[in-house]
Order: structure tokens, then sequence, then C-alpha cells
């Protein structure tokens, strides 16, 4: 049985993660303890849920309860997800939506869950959780945009990358707009932050420390090729991605041990981060690298 409220106005606290306060407001809503985030859709607040996050409510507009529930049920049977239990479940008409919104635009895009944050381990924590055997992992310097974040974590997620570290000014992978692009592979993928001063003072030396090597996604003259076979060939790799406009700090690209470029066509001199992401994950992310591996043991028989 779900909990379903009906309520008649938006004025309660209660209701304060979904219209009154905005992404930096619920990061800090708890504080000195995490704070909230809202996850969108059936499939994204499944895999947050199957992942250990706690819901602290759900909104749901009602002429979409039944399918949203639907979808949320079967999401859970499929992945045995423990269930909601007596979360609340507040059921709102397109009514009060638009009141609220005062002009008509829709707040929703299927059901939305406020959820709570979990501690991040630290840096040194975190790469001790990282396979043994060939870790790959993506550092993300200052990316800013959380549709780039999404699509950067969606494809860690299919691409063999183990885990990933964010630095702190870069998009909360969080964010409501990240999670939904990510598909929710933000609770898939570990990750952890980085503060930023940390990473911009010490940061490629933490990693070195910690064993890997580190490959830098840059324009210069002085690179590798992606496909590089050294590449392949290096036992924990943390590959390093920049900022939209800017790109990756010059400090950064000097202490890394390679630098990448990705070959382009002429009169093309970069791609979006998250485009070339997506290419960098499939040439040395771990699933090409098992593939590899498996191809060479087939044709030694």
């Amino acid at each position: 049985m779900h909990n379903l409220i009906f309520p008649t106005d938006l004025t309660d606290p209660d209701f304060d993660p979904y219209v009154r306060l905005n992404e930096a407001q619920l990061f800090h809503a708890l504080e000195p303890n995490p704070g909230l985030f809202i996850a969108e859709s059936p499939k994204v607040i499944e895999r947050a849920l199957r992942a250990g996050y706690r819901p602290a409510s759900l909104l749901i507009e009602e002429k979409e309860l039944d399918r949203d529930l639907a979808d949320l049920d079967h999401e859970m049977a499929i992945n045995q997800t423990r269930g909601l239990e007596q979360t609340p479940i507040y059921v709102v008409n397109s009514k009060l939506l638009r009141q609220l919104a005062g002009g008509g635009y829709n707040l929703l895009r299927g059901a939305l869950a406020a959820m709570h944050r979990v501690e991040r381990p630290s840096l040194d924590n975190f790469l001790t959780t990282m396979p043994s055997d060939h870790p790959r992992i993506a550092i993300l310097e200052s990316v800013v945009n959380p549709t780039n974040i999404g699509a950067i974590f969606r494809s860690a997620a299919a691409l063999g990358i183990d885990g990933v570290i964010v630095t702190s000014d870069s998009a909360d992978p969080l964010y409501r707009r990240a999670s939904r692009v990510a598909m929710g592979t933000v609770f898939q993928v570990p990750w952890t932050y980085v503060d930023a001063k940390v990473w911009r003072s010490e940061g490629i030396n933490l990693l070195h420390r910690a064993g890997y090597k580190t490959a830098a996604m840059a324009l210069r003259h002085n690179t590798v090729d992606i496909d590089d076979p050294q590449l392949a060939e290096v036992d924990r790799l943390a590959i390093i991605l920049g900022s939209e406009g800017p790109g990756l700090r010059k400090k950064t690209i000097t202490q890394s041990d390679f630098t990448i470029k990705i070959p382009m066509a002429t009169g093309v001199d970069s791609l979006n981060v998250a485009a070339a992401s997506a290419l960098a994950f499939w040439e040395l992310g771990n699933r090409k690298i098992k593939y590899l591996k498996c191809q060479f043991k087939l044709e030694k028989r």
C-alpha cells in the first residue's frame, strides 16, 4: 500500500524541496548533515532506491498517478528493490501546479522524489575501493554544465569506467538535470568529490601516490593518439577531462603522464566534453580492454 496524500495547497514546508528551494539550497538544506536532491522519473527514482538512497517524499501529478506508480512498482519489482513503505506520496492536481508556477509551466516530467544525500568518501578512501585489477577512473575538472555531467556518467557506466572523481567547482552529479540525463547512472557508478583547491594544489600528486598514471584530454601538439597501445598497457589510469570552455588547466596538463588527443577532420578543432568522454571511455575503459583480452585468448587457441 502506498501512503498517498492529496493536498489542497502547497504552502506546507514539506513541499519546499519541490517548489521553493533551488539546487544549491537543497544541497545545504540539512546542514551539518548531507542535504537533499530531486530524483525525476520512475527509472531514476528506482535506481536511487536500489543504490540505498532514502526518500523523504514523492510528488506526483494526479492525472499521471496510476501510470507513474505502476512504472515505479515495475522498476522496483524487476530489480528486487525495497519498497517505499510509508514514504509520503503527495498527489497534486494540475490546477495547483499552474497556480504555483504562475504561468502554466509544467513542473513535472514524471514522478519526483526528494531524496537524502549520503556522505561522500575522501579521495584516499575512494581510491582504495577501486578494483585492484586494471582500474580506470575519470576526473572531471571544473565541468560546470549539468547536462554534460549527466552524459559523462552515462558513458562511464556503459563503457567500463570504475569510478568518477568530481572537483567541487563542477556541477553536482545529483542535480535534477544531471541525474535525468544520466538515466540514473549517477547512482550506479561510484563517485566522490575532491575539493577544487586541493585538486589544484596536489591532485595529480595524490593520484601518483596511489599508483595511477594520469592522462589529460587536451588540444596540445605534444600528445599521443587516443588509441596508442601504451595507454592500454597502463595498470592504473586516470582520465582527466576539463571544463567546457577553457579546458584543463595548464598545470594539470603539464603534470600529467600523458596528454591525449582525439584526431579530428580538417576544420574541426574539438569535441564537446561529453562527446569526448564517450570516445575516451570506449577506447580506454575496461570494457574494451576486457574484450581485447578475450579476443587475444581466443586467437591463441
